[in-house]
């Protein structure tokens, strides 16, 4: 099975839509310090702290520090913690895909070759393999209780492919 790395933002939205299990489908899910600390310790009794804890606790969640400080400094100029610390161990560890959500963040990972997916992604390949989840509930629900901007054009872009998928 697959491994992957990841930023805060899948991890609490897939917590506020009730979706963490989805991460399940990797064998293991490598964070960086800073997404631990965003979610567990600031976000203390919101979508994501304790869910986080729990799978950390089961070891299918794996803390590790990225070691290369030096681009990690880099990439801090134009991101934020968690999003350069996700992208440098990334780097380092070399897993199948990484979890991002932010347009920018993902920018930077595709200037480094990664395989990027954000929960848009991990909601579509979900959905094409159980058909108990509908996407556009997911998206829904994602805008109303996980905070999630998603615009009108990739809303109907993936709908419309799910629509094709279906029929």
């Amino acid at each position: 099975m697959p491994i992957a790395v990841s930023n805060s933002s899948p991890l609490i939205n897939l917590s506020a839509i009730g979706r963490i299990n989805l991460l399940y489908q990797f064998d293991s899910v490598i964070i960086p310090p800073a997404v631990w600390y965003e979610v567990v310790i600031q976000g203390k009794n919101r979508p994501g702290s304790e869910e986080l804890i729990y799978l950390s606790e089961s070891g299918h969640i794996k803390v590790k520090k990225p070691e290369n400080t030096h681009l990690l400094k880099a990439l801090m100029q134009e991101l934020h913690a968690g999003e350069a610390e996700s992208i440098v161990l990334a780097l380092e560890e070399k897993p199948d895909v990484v979890l991002l959500d932010e347009t920018e963040a993902r920018r930077v990972a595709s200037t480094y070759e990664l395989r990027v997916t954000g929960i848009l992604g991990l909601l579509i390949k979900a959905g094409k393999n159980d058909e108990a989840i509908s996407i556009k509930e997911e998206m829904d629900k994602l805008r109303e209780t996980g905070n999630f901007w998603i615009n009108k054009r990739l809303y109907d872009q993936i709908l419309s492919i799910q629509n094709k998928t279906e029929s």
